[in-house]
């Protein structure tokens, strides 16, 4: 009789221990969705036609992200923006930015087969980097808040009315996420007051695990410009040595909260050091387009087909390139030999 009792202690000592650590172990979440391949796509200055989207397709591309963006002044905490159907009153937003614009854009852009994910962007006007962005006083969080919740809702009813995919709820905002987290939980009910289809956020390589509200979004959406190599021109292998710290924290991340990684944008310029900050935008740093190439190349073998994977938006894609070698932008690969990796990556 006693040596059954502490058989059946044991057992059950054994079985509160077993199941202790099991509850303490994340199962590695598998995304079993399609891969999104997608593009950023500037938003033009003047209406355009179809042949814009059309050459997305050409590189296999089966979604485009439009980026509306909303500006905040020197010294204010009022966004700035257009929900008028044909006014950019007087804000600076160019055609692709305002309601009609976008509009247009969808629409043209579905027409081609494109689904589409709506990301609106905040730009400041003192140059400030929208994650440091941080108010004085309540009234000018409020302030903010009011009228960045009217442009985001706005542009979630707008999404809603023409069938948009996914819409993502604010882009790169870290410090506000951070203090002011309840504003958060209640946009995100907001926004699905009003529009019925998926839902991610945009949040910087470096702050994305400290996001509170990913449980209530279907996709956790990291702006993927993770630092890679600090020399000039390293080669795969440096680069693929650069990726294994950062896919474990984005697999970690993943199986804590058993939902999928969207890359809602990544990309690296065509110089050299590209890699080193691939958020960088000086431009002045000498060509290598080879460097550009052989980055995506290493993203494609090393991070795209991880189980917990969901894709992403590459940054970025101009409607019309421009002809003049001194006005195009580095980070585009349009035109380069990345265009050719990442069409036949897209392809797969």
């Amino acid at each position: 009789m006693g040596t059954k009792l502490l058989t059946t202690g044991f057992l059950f000592l054994f079985g509160v221990g077993f199941y202790f650590l099991s509850s303490q172990t994340t199962e590695t979440y598998v995304y079993g969705g399609q891969k999104l391949k997608g593009v950023s796509f500037v938003a033009p200055f003047k209406p355009i036609g179809d042949s814009c989207f059309k050459a997305i397709t050409n590189i296999n591309a089966g979604w485009v992200s439009l980026m509306p963006y909303g500006f905040v002044r020197e010294n204010t905490s009022t966004l700035i923006f257009s929900l008028e159907k044909d006014s950019t009153q007087g804000n600076h937003q160019w055609w692709g930015e305002t309601p009609n614009g976008v509009r247009q854009c969808i629409r043209l852009a579905k027409g081609q087969g494109l689904k589409v994910m709506m990301k609106p962007h905040i730009w400041l006007r003192w140059g400030e980097f929208t994650g440091h962005m941080t108010f004085k006083s309540e009234k000018e969080w409020e302030e903010f808040e009011k009228t960045f919740s009217t442009y985001i809702l706005g542009f979630a009813k707008l999404s809603e009315e023409e069938g948009v995919e996914l819409f993502c709820i604010a882009t790169e905002m870290e410090k506000h996420v951070e203090v002011r987290p309840e504003f958060w939980h209640k946009l995100i009910a907001d926004v699905k007051k009003v529009y019925s289809g998926k839902l991610t956020y945009a949040e910087n390589w470096d702050s994305f695990e400290e996001v509170p509200f990913w449980n209530e979004l279907d996709y956790i959406g990291v702006d993927g410009y993770f630092p890679l190599s600090d020399h000039k021109n390293p080669d795969v292998k440096e680069l693929k040595k650069g990726w294994e710290k950062h896919l474990k924290g984005l697999k970690k991340q993943a199986s804590k909260y058993q939902k999928p990684i969207l890359f809602t944008e990544f990309g690296y310029r065509s110089c050299d050091f590209s890699t080193q900050k691939p958020w960088d935008t000086d431009f002045s740093l000498p060509d290598n387009h080879q460097l550009q190439d052989r980055a995506y190349e290493v993203l494609f073998t090393s991070v795209w087909n991880e189980p917990w994977m969901a894709g992403g938006f590459l940054w970025k894609w101009f409607p019309v390139m421009s002809k003049n070698p001194r006005h195009k932008d580095m980070f585009s690969p349009q035109g380069k030999p990345a265009e050719q990796t990442i069409k036949k990556h897209f392809a797969i």
